[in-house]
Order: C-alpha cells, then sequence, then structure tokens
C-alpha cells in the first residue's frame, strides 16, 4: 500500500511531462535567459524527477515537485556560472519576439503584439538585473503565477520572506521601468 501512496499521480510519467513542461521551461528560461541552456536544463528536470520518482510523496502537487526542481537546477546553474568569467561577458540571447509568443497575452492585433513586446523587453530587462532570489521569487509570481505558499514550496524559503523579497523585486522593477519612460 506504501508503494501505491509513493507511484500516486506518477503512472504516465509521459503525460506529466507533456502537461507540465510548458511551465518548467518558461520557468527556466525567464530565468535564465537562454534557450540551449533552457532545453538542457529543462530536460535534465524531468531524468531527475523520473529517477527520483519513487521519493514523491505526495506532500505538494506534482508540478510544485517539478518548478522545486527547476529551481534547483537554475540555482545550481547560476552558481556555477559565477565562477566562469567569459559567461559574465555573454549578453542574454533570448529572443525578446518568441518570448512574447510564449507567454499568453489574449491580443491578437499588431499594435497590441508590438506593445506587449516591448513591455516585456523593459521587464525582463529590469528582471534580469535583481538578485537571483528576488528574481526567483518574481519570475515564479508573475510569469508562472504561482501564489506565495506554492512558491514557499518551490523555494524552501518561508512566506515572510518571500513577501519581501517579491516586494523588492516590484519596487526595483516598477523603479527602473518609471525611469525608462
Amino acid at each position: 500500500m506504501a508503494g501505491e501512496k509513493q507511484e500516486h499521480g506518477l503512472e504516465d510519467f509521459d503525460a506529466l511531462v507533456r502537461l507540465h513542461r510548458p511551465r518548467v521551461f518558461r520557468f527556466i528560461l525567464a530565468s535564465l535567459r537562454n534557450k540551449e541552456t533552457a532545453e538542457n536544463l529543462t530536460q535534465d528536470c524531468f531524468v531527475r524527477a523520473y529517477q527520483a520518482r519513487g521519493q514523491f510523496r505526495g506532500a505538494s502537487s506534482i508540478g510544485t515537485w517539478f518548478m522545486q526542481i527547476a529551481a534547483n537546477l537554475v540555482r545550481n546553474h547560476e552558481s556555477s556560472s559565477r565562477l566562469k568569467f567569459w559567461r559574465r561577458s555573454l549578453q542574454p540571447d533570448a529572443d525578446v519576439a518568441e518570448l512574447g509568443r510564449i507567454l499568453p497575452d489574449g491580443q491578437h492585433s499588431p499594435e497590441a503584439l508590438a506593445l506587449m513586446r516591448e513591455q516585456v523587453e523593459a521587464i525582463w530587462s529590469a528582471a534580469r538585473d535583481l538578485p537571483a532570489r528576488q528574481r526567483t521569487v518574481f519570475l515564479l509570481r508573475f510569469v508562472e503565477d504561482l501564489d506565495l505558499l506554492e512558491i514557499a514550496e518551490v523555494t524552501g524559503m518561508k512566506e515572510g520572506t518571500i513577501k519581501a523579497h517579491l516586494f523588492r523585486a516590484l519596487h526595483s522593477v516598477r523603479a527602473r521601468l518609471e525611469g525608462t519612460k
């Protein structure tokens, strides 16, 4: 019976990957702004989840569990990347037009798409300069639309800490956006 509980919800792992892959990929891409790295880490996320599927206890949703793995991969990647001088000099290579197509907008007119792309570019630019924890909380909240409790599960931070990081991130992004007008 305990074995059934461990596997509960993980029987069709391929279906879970198809369902959750877009969200995991968007978060990693938004965090790292490098499509190739995001593809690699997204694949790594699901490989790690598959390998650890027997350890899933159901304390959180499967989607939250995948996001925890993704957030850890991003954190590990960023910390290892900081040690490499040449990576620091690279500019983000994410295509803003492509990001605009990834994010749901509900509008299709050329003017609305152009405005959205401009806004997305300004927000990405502002978010890129946030400290790592603020950026992670900001992206989980506003790109992935997670609530505070879900962000706490993904990051391992307390809700009050998340609120503080989110407040600071919003303040920084707003100040930067107001300064660009």
